[in-house]
């Protein structure tokens, strides 16, 4: 938490907002049964206004709707924000599968009585955790429903043949959606009007060559920016449709400096990690082109990492 802080300050994050993370963390400790729950952040989120606009609408006691297109880096803040926070997470992975049960709960027998398995939704309430709703329009509408309530201001949830439960204060949730990815589709206006809505942008050069350089310190400057100008043409194509978005990977290009860290020439690294994410043999062609514009097939370890 003290390094996150310590970015956060860095950064030039409103030292109020600062301020207020530290009062909400006194009043609402985290608790030793639930430390294990809160994340440990690999990366940390870049955007200075973004940043402040999380944390004054989680102060605000608000439930947050971080909207946006691909590597937007909506998970990696919402991880940041449980972790600053020191609230228990809880994630929630919406598909055609997820209903209502799952999400509050229901019943299973345990071979001697039939008992109570509280889910993720429940144990947010209970355990004043923060609840990831991922990927949130591509859920049915019967479990939507069940989180009107826990959403708006009675923040509480009742289960039928079970007693009602409060959400404690400390409790939030954020919700996150890509545009325009099958089986997605637009929030109903009941729905959405429960989240402060967060519209994520695309990171900027600038702050992609300090998340390079803070996850691999020893990648060389000019193998650096190279790569971030490559993310912002790979970028730009997607934009105008000359290639699909399938290559906009964020974590593709760093786990793609990860292989080369681990010893695998960039042209392997780049192609399992960003060119064979597309399944079209012409695209792929396409991406090859524009990596070869600027980064060579053949650079080993050491001519990307300073030794």
């Amino acid at each position: 938490m003290n390094d996150l802080f310590t970015f956060l300050q860095s950064e030039g994050i409103d030292p109020g907002l600062l301020e207020g993370v530290r009062a909400f963390r006194e009043k609402y400790p985290t608790e030793a049964e639930n430390a294990a729950r809160v994340p440990d952040p690999e990366y940390y989120y870049y955007g200075k206004k973004t940043w402040e606009l999380a944390l004054a609408s989680i102060l605000a006691g608000k439930n947050l709707l971080l909207a946006g297109p691909k590597a937007t880096g909506k998970n990696v803040l919402s991880e940041n924000l449980g972790a600053l926070f020191g609230r228990p997470v809880w994630n929630v992975s919406f598909h055609i599968n997820t209903d209502a049960s799952y999400l509050v709960g229901t019943d299973t027998y345990d071979g001697n009585r039939v008992s109570f398995r509280p889910g993720p939704i429940w144990l947010c309430a209970e355990k004043g955790g923060f609840g990831i709703l991922d990927e949130i329009n591509m859920a049915k509408n019967e479990a939507l429903a069940v989180l009107h309530a826990a959403l708006d201001f009675r923040r509480s949830l009742d289960v039928p043949g079970y007693e009602k439960i409060d959400l404690r204060p400390e409790t939030r949730f954020i919700a996150t959606m890509n545009y325009g990815y099958a089986g997605t589709r637009d929030l109903n206006e009941a729905l959405t009007s429960r989240f402060a809505v967060l519209d994520m942008p695309v990171i900027s050069e600038e702050n992609l060559q300090k998340l390079i350089s803070r996850r691999y310190p020893a990648i060389r400057p000019k193998i650096r920016d190279q790569l971030v100008k490559l993310y912002g043409e790979l970028e730009r194509k997607a934009e105008s449709a000359e290639i699909s978005d399938s290559a906009l990977d964020l974590r593709g290009l760093l786990d793609a400096i990860a292989l080369m860290d681990q010893g695998l020439v960039s042209g392997d690294a780049l192609g399992m990690c960003i060119v064979n994410k597309s399944f079209d043999a012409y695209e792929r062609g396409l991406i090859r082109d524009v990596i070869a514009a600027r980064i060579p097939a053949d650079m080993r370890r050491q001519d990307v990492f300073e030794a």
